[in-house]
Order: structure tokens, then C-alpha cells, then sequence
């Protein structure tokens, strides 16, 4: 159901296992396809669900923000990777 051309609302059934199919529009937005990760993103009681890609580069940046140069390439996988992980690490800054 269409609010205005850059917000909206959907819904979806949670099936047994708690699955959503997340709907078409909403994964064209997110730039997910088959075989795309999805971050839950739960602040004071609501959820935002965000490309996992998407999400570790914007952490990647703040992280580069407070470090910059001092973020190897291991580094930066590894922020990658707990990020896919669902890693709920605290942020400085």
C-alpha cells in the first residue's frame, strides 16, 4: 500500500518458522536478491531491516572515521564478517 513515492508500507505473513517472504518492493529498495544477507537493525523497540552489505560499509565508514588508516584489510573483513554474523559489537566513538 503506497504512502508517498519514497515511503510506503507492506506486509507479510511469519510462517511457522518465523519466515518472511520480504516483498518484491521492498527487496528491490534494499538491493537484495537470492543469496543476499538481510541485518536486523532493533532500536527502542522497532526494526529496521537493512542490506547486510550495505550496513558493514556504513559501519566500515564510521569505524574508518574514528581509526582511518590504522584499519587493515583484515580489519575490515573481519568488521565484514562479524557484521553477517549478526555480531553486536559497541561501536566508539
Amino acid at each position: 500500500m503506497a504512502v508517498s513515492s519514497d515511503t510506503f508500507i507492506d506486509n507479510a505473513k511469519v510462517m511457522a518458522k518465523g519466515q518472511v517472504t520480504i516483498p518484491k518492493d521492498v527487496r528491490n529498495i534494499l538491493g537484495v536478491t537470492n543469496g543476499s544477507h538481510v541485518t536486523f537493525v532493533v532500536e527502542q523497540g522497532s526494526v529496521r531491516l537493512v542490506n547486510s552489505a550495505i550496513y558493514a560499509m556504513q559501519t566500515i565508514h564510521r569505524e574508518m572515521g574514528s581509526v582511518g588508516a590504522d584499519l587493515t584489510e583484515d580489519d575490515v573483513m573481519a568488521l565484514v564478517e562479524e557484521e553477517r554474523r549478526g555480531g553486536n559489537r559497541a561501536h566508539s566513538g
